[in-house]
């Protein structure tokens, strides 16, 4: 039995709480009206995205509404990724992606957890989001296909650079636990040879040997994959290109960290400075309630091995950049300050940094007092 919506309706908000096995699609158009709810557990992905397109088509009807009627379908980000938001965009219909941590949650230790209540609350911040309450969501911005391709080599460099290093160090570990501190040069060759020996002269055990043999294959199998891996920043797009030229023309960041910076970080588009720094998670979170006030630090927010870089070439920006504004800023901040105050202090640096890069790309305005490798062309 369909409910009709008697006082003047414009809107309807639609969200939908993304499992392993099914999608729950709840639906309300706000006022005394009961949220209506569909699951879908349709195992072909085409089958479950008709099914997604009939039940708005079915919610429209249920709650009497004419096809001028505003909608807006949106779902958590997850494990789903973009595809969905795209492929209702491409329907004609009106699709957002929201940031999970914006959904505002009861604070009691123990509440009721279930993916239609998840639902219900998702479609009930959704509409007090349409209404104008921006504060009840935030939504993520979606890339576009050629930046999320993009941004994939990054992702494959980080993860094969992860693994070598963990191959590297586990092989460094064994042989410490048997005598040999600094392996020879040729320590490859003498191992898979068995000729490399231990503190006391004597070759390694013969199980031993294996299971180190074994890891350096795989030390050379991602060796391999990463200088092939490397030679495919050919196909990326050309203002990606253009980025990585550009951050590596300044003195103090190299190669590596221009590619990282520029996948990382500078394909979103930002309005103003506040928002740089709130995607790098380098800005303050002051607590104040009552006469208890205090500091907690930075937030943390977004990716931390976007932060982790940003420290270390703002730690290569005070060396290689010792005229700039922002040099002689830290240096004014940190007269008579131990080291401590000082790693306190480049956080504020890394934070800087990140703002006038950003303004270098985006309106070619070089950072006060810094320095470039080479004249970029014209």
């Amino acid at each position: 039995m369909s409910t009709t919506v008697t006082t003047t309706v414009c809107q309807m908000a639609v969200a939908i709480e993304i499992a392993a096995s099914k999608w729950v699609v709840a639906t309300s158009v706000g006022g005394a009206c009961r949220i209506r709810r569909k699951t879908l557990t349709q195992e072909a992905v085409n089958e479950r995205f008709a099914a997604l397109l009939a039940e708005l088509a079915a919610a429209r009807k249920h709650f009497g509404l004419t096809d001028d009627v505003r909608l807006l379908v949106a779902y958590e980000a997850g494990q789903e990724g973009f595809w969905l938001v795209r492929a209702l965009r491409a329907a004609g219909v009106a699709a957002e992606v929201i940031d999970p941590v914006s959904l505002q949650v009861d604070r009691r230790k123990r509440r009721a957890k279930t993916d239609r209540l998840d639902a219900e609350a998702l479609t009930t911040a959704l509409w007090r989001y349409q209404g104008g309450d921006l504060r009840a969501l935030r939504m993520v911005r979606i890339p576009s296909q050629v930046d999320e391709d993009n941004r994939e080599w990054q992702r494959e460099c980080d993860r094969l650079k992860a693994e070598r290093c963990a191959l590297t160090d586990r092989i460094r570990k064994k042989l410490r636990t048997h005598g040999i501190w600094n392996p020879p040069k040729q320590w490859r060759e003498e191992l898979r040879e068995g000729r490399l020996r231990t503190f006391t002269g004597q070759s390694l055990s013969g199980m031993l040997n294996a299971a180190l043999v074994i890891e350096l294959d795989r030390l050379e199998l991602v060796e391999s994959k990463l200088a092939q891996w490397a030679r495919h920043a050919t196909r990326l797009d050309q203002a990606v290109t253009q980025r990585m030229t550009r951050l590596a023309a300044m003195r103090g960041i190299g190669k590596v960290g221009a590619g990282a910076l520029s996948m990382l970080l500078f394909w979103r588009q930002f309005d103003n400075r506040r928002q740089v720094g709130a995607c790098v998670g380098l800005v303050g979170t002051p607590y104040d309630s009552g006469i208890q006030r205090q500091d907690q630090g930075i937030s943390k927010a977004g990716d931390p091995k976007l932060r982790a870089l940003l420290i270390e070439l703002a730690w290569l920006w005070l060396r290689y950049q010792p005229d700039s504004a922002i040099t002689a800023w830290f240096h004014r901040r940190t007269q008579g300050s131990g080291s401590r105050g000082k790693r306190v202090m480049i956080v504020a640096v890394a934070r800087r940094l990140a703002i006038a890069l950003w303004r270098y790309l985006r309106d070619g305005v070089v950072p006060e007092g810094a320095r470039l490798k080479v004249a970029l062309p014209a």
